[in-house]
């Protein structure tokens, strides 16, 4: 799990004069499939404070990333729309930023709910991974920052987390713990076991003072491992602070993924770095269930009924109509906004979700259709397009290490490939005439729906292009002319710090 790039917006505290709005935190992690935590049938990972939430909120069991890749994922969470209608959707095989000093971004015209949120008094900040661009013409105007769409505060890193860092190899402290603490502890342990022995068969006077210095020495080593413990914890403990300043009954606590585990993050060494999927196919790049169906948990005590589960279909873009209801921040009536208010969901007051059509997108093009009739159990996906997975067999495209949009890298289908997710969520047998006598007329409508929705979409500028992807040193932050060095040795210029 990344939890390193771990997205979380807080969002301050606000009141009406009526009632009071709530708090909200948003959590966002990167690469985080639906199979690794616990609450959602992970057997071997510890995730306690996952689980926990869940046992006190709503789990939703078909919460699907709006894209299969970071960041036309994130932009379509922070402004409830399709990636494909802010730019935010590549038409090269290339679907995210990889430089920091790229001129793409989420770009200014968009609302984010954090833009709605300001708008109605509250504080917001951004914590963690942002992944949706930095400046635009210079290195200072920071045209795509987190702090010009309506973040207040934004502490974090502007791309993506690059494994600088091995997996798997334990606390950075394990050393010193060794070595200042555990190392000190059983020396002193054999003195005092040694000293005690001497004693008992007489063979040695040892002064109490001995016995107390040495117990003295052990409480100290002690005393001081449990200050560290303390004050050098990991930024893990969320839900207990909202309980120490006692926000928990007036916050809404949202946790997510960006889109499914990376199933092609294996090492040169073979180790398997990127996460479970549990029983879906597929994972990251792909809109198979294991690209694009992801945890989604929501808390929020007094409110929403406590360990329930529901298996609507429901989106990360939900979350930008849900907040801004909540927050009394009317809808913007310039654009159209793709996600639906979840509150009726979670409230009991609707069975069934606001989204009978759901368009999963690989990068710029439509790959696959979701459809939940309103008076059936079943939920429907055809797919345009899928990936050729490398090796053949395999369940991903672990050639390339990430599956690509078009070209030779896909098989186009015609008629479509169609599922009853709802009967088959492995997706392994595709439906036939034969084998489902709707066949054609489910695909017509399918196909019908998704015409109406491309009437939708309007030009925009490409913020993924090859020449808004690429590195561009005058946008390289901290970077020095003389030799390229882009090294930052402190913060000089003023406000620099708040950026």
């Amino acid at each position: 799990m990344r939890i390193f790039c771990l997205l979380l917006l807080v969002l301050g505290e606000a009141w009406s004069h009526v009632t009071p709005r709530p708090n909200f935190v948003l959590l966002m992690a990167d690469d985080l499939g639906i199979g690794d935590p616990g609450c959602y049938g992970n057997k071997t990972l510890r995730t306690p404070n996952i689980d926990r939430l869940a046992g006190g909120g709503v789990k939703l069991t078909q919460h699907l990333a709006a894209a299969p890749l970071c960041t036309p994922s994130r932009a379509a969470f922070l402004t409830g729309r399709y990636p494909i209608r802010s730019g935010m959707a590549a038409q090269n095989q290339v679907g995210v930023f990889i430089f920091s000093a790229s001129s793409g971004g989420l770009p200014p015209s968009e609302i984010t709910f954090a833009k709605l949120l300001k708008s109605q008094g509250y504080t917001t900040a951004l914590i963690g991974k942002w992944h949706l661009g930095t400046n635009c013409h210079n290195s200072s105007d920071f045209c795509h920052h987190p702090l010009s769409h309506g973040f207040d505060y934004f502490h974090g890193i502007p791309v993506t987390n690059l494994r600088d860092c091995k997996p798997g190899e334990g606390s950075v402290f394990t050393t010193a713990f060794r070595l200042l603490v555990f190392i000190p502890l059983q020396v002193l342990a054999l003195a005092l076991l040694t000293l005690a022995g001497l004693r008992w068969l007489g063979l040695f006077r040892v002064p109490p003072a001995l016995i107390f210095s040495l117990l003295f020495l052990a409480a100290l080593v002690l005393g001081l491992l449990l200050c560290f413990l303390h004050f050098f914890r990991p930024l893990r403990q969320i839900l207990d602070v909202l309980d120490e300043l006692k926000l928990a009954n007036n916050t809404l606590i949202y946790f997510s993924s960006d889109q499914g585990a990376h199933v092609e993050e294996v090492t040169v060494k073979g180790e398997v770095h990127g996460g479970s999927n549990g029983i879906y196919k597929g994972g990251k790049a792909t809109n198979w269930e294991g690209g694009i169906r992801v945890p989604g948990i929501l808390r929020w005590p007094g409110v929403i009924q406590a360990g329930l589960e529901l298996d609507a279909p429901t989106s990360n873009m939900d979350l930008f109509p849900t907040v801004a209801n909540l927050a009394g921040a009317p809808l913007p009536e310039d654009r159209i906004i793709d996600g639906r208010d979840l509150m009726p969901l979670l409230l009991g007051q609707s069975q069934h979700s606001d989204h009978e059509f759901l368009f999963h997108y690989c990068n710029f093009y439509l790959n696959a259709i979701r459809w939940h009739p309103r008076n059936s159990t079943s939920i429907w996906k055809a797919f345009f397009f899928t990936p050729k997975f490398s090796p053949e067999g395999a369940n991903g495209c672990f050639a390339t290490h990430v599956c690509f949009c078009h070209g030779h890298s896909i098989t186009h289908h015609d008629p479509p490939l169609l599922f009853d997710v709802s009967q088959d969520p492995r997706e392994t047998d595709p439906l036939t005439p034969t084998s489902e006598p709707r066949f054609w007329e489910i695909l017509e409508v399918m196909q019908q729906a998704a015409a109406r929705h491309t009437r939708t979409l309007q030009d925009v500028p490409d913020q993924l292009s090859p020449g808004n992807i690429i590195w561009k040193p005058w946008l390289q932050m901290c970077c020095s002319w003389s030799g390229l060095s882009c090294q930052c040795d402190r913060e000089k210029e003023e406000g620099r710090g708040s950026h």
